[in-house]
């Protein structure tokens, strides 16, 4: 396939992943730029890498070079999807630059990428289940009795409680804690069971 065509998809594509999922999902305006400028950018230098002799490996060396720049040495915090995007946009970048074989690859890989990132940052997908900090006003050392504090706080099933700091000088516990809330499951059967018998939810 052309090179221009790979291009072309390329923009196709990545407006997809960031117009099409990304901001509707999390309306975070300041990572639209990046992604774009991440994505665009790889495209150009591996596709001027990739006319030298040695441009596949400088280009895949590049592209690393970029992962571990997003992880390490971002100076914003990120949320794990906010990586995965990254990645994403990235590897379309790559593909459409470095893309080789049949015609029909490198337009199926994006298609891949951007279908994987749909379902499984899709809003539907475990929505009963929730991640949080929580700083208690006391000074809990105990597993149990702090699981058992956390549910009857939250008013939701504990699946995990990572106690990040103790302090016993101001009796407080910052708690990683993950949970989902049973009603939320129990709401979404309602309206799917609703939904199928044809009446209205109450």
């Amino acid at each position: 396939m052309p090179q221009l065509a790979l291009f072309a998809i390329d923009i196709v594509a990545v407006t997809l992943l960031v117009f099409g999922l990304y901001f509707p999902r999390h309306r975070r305006r300041d990572l639209v730029a990046a992604y774009l400028g991440v994505n665009i950018g790889v495209m150009a230098v591996a596709s001027s890498l990739g006319t030298t002799s040695a441009g596949t490996g400088l280009g895949l060396g590049l592209a690393l070079f970029g992962v571990l720049s997003i992880i390490r040495l971002r100076s914003t915090e990120l949320d794990q999807h906010e990586v995965a995007y990254y990645f994403s946009a990235l590897a379309l970048g790559i593909l459409s630059a470095l893309g080789g074989g049949p015609a029909w690859q490198v337009p199926s890989m994006m298609a891949l990428i951007l279908v994987v990132l749909f379902i499984g940052d899709h809003p539907r997908l475990f929505r009963s289940y929730r991640r949080q900090s929580i700083l208690l006003d006391s000074a809990v050392t105990d597993q149990v009795a702090l699981v058992a504090q956390l549910e009857q706080i939250l008013g939701a099933r504990v699946h995990s409680a990572g106690i990040q700091r103790v302090d016993l000088v101001n009796d407080t516990t910052l708690v990683d804690v993950r949970y989902s809330h049973p009603s939320v499951q129990r709401a979404a059967r309602g309206v799917v069971v609703t939904a199928a018998s044809g009446g209205v939810p109450r």
